[in-house]
């Protein structure tokens, strides 16, 4: 890989404001970390906003400009494949923004990678527990736990017991024909997974602060640790 080519790429990895470290660049350049020193430090004397320093990371201030992403034949795949399945399987407000995004990918690439785009023969299609409401609910419950706000559900298990449950969403998961949310259940205590279609109705609770035992990233430990 062309240096000029290695620079670009950088800039690329760093886009959006992640912290990335000189390993990681150095592993997908297929670069010694030594190297990546000497590549951001002439990125940062050459103007780029880049902030950070080696053993720690490097992470790009928002609002640099720059020029228009260039997508592999590979990575409009990907995006294409990914963008349909969410237009088929996602929330109403998340199949909207996915047909629009289809449209803006198409109108910033190449006449080359448009075609690419255009002959992607992967497709989606809903099936009858795409039903509206679920639809509904993955938008509200996907806000719900990133505003951290408390959902009040009026639930109703596999063998048709219905429970009331305060929760704290986490995270959406997708099981193919199902989608779950994660939470930490008031009632229990503890982690619970619930289907959203038999989520019979929820209403917004009050406001949460994540608290250690309590997180996303504890149930994830908690599941790891059990396997």
């Amino acid at each position: 890989m062309r240096r000029a080519d290695r620079l670009f790429q950088i800039v690329q990895y760093l886009r959006g404001g992640r912290l990335v470290t000189a390993g990681q660049l150095a592993e997908r350049l297929e670069v010694t970390p030594r190297t990546i020193y000497r590549d951001v430090a002439d990125l940062i004397g050459s103007g780029v906003p880049i902030e950070g320093e080696a053993g720690v990371g490097y992470v790009m201030r928002d609002g640099y400009d720059l020029p228009p992403l260039m997508f592999t034949a590979s990575e409009i795949v990907a995006l294409v494949a990914g963008a349909r399945l969410i237009r088929a399987w996602g929330g109403v407000d998340m199949a909207a923004s996915a047909e629009e995004a289809l449209v803006k990918i198409a109108a910033v690439l190449p006449d080359e990678a448009r075609k690419r785009a255009d002959t992607v023969q992967i497709h989606a299609f809903g099936a009858p527990e795409m039903s509206d409401a679920v639809r509904a609910r993955i938008d509200d419950i996907e806000a719900a736990a990133n505003s951290r706000t408390r959902l009040v559900l009026h639930y109703g298990d596999e063998a048709g017991r219905k429970s009331d449950r305060v929760v704290r969403p986490l995270g959406l998961w997708f099981w193919g024909k199902v989608w779950t949310v994660v939470a930490w259940c008031e009632l229990r205590d503890d982690f619970r997974m619930f289907r959203l279609d038999r989520i019979q109705s929820m209403e917004l609770g009050t406001p949460f602060r994540e608290e250690k035992g309590k997180r996303l990233r504890d149930f994830f430990a908690e599941e790891a640790y059990r396997r």
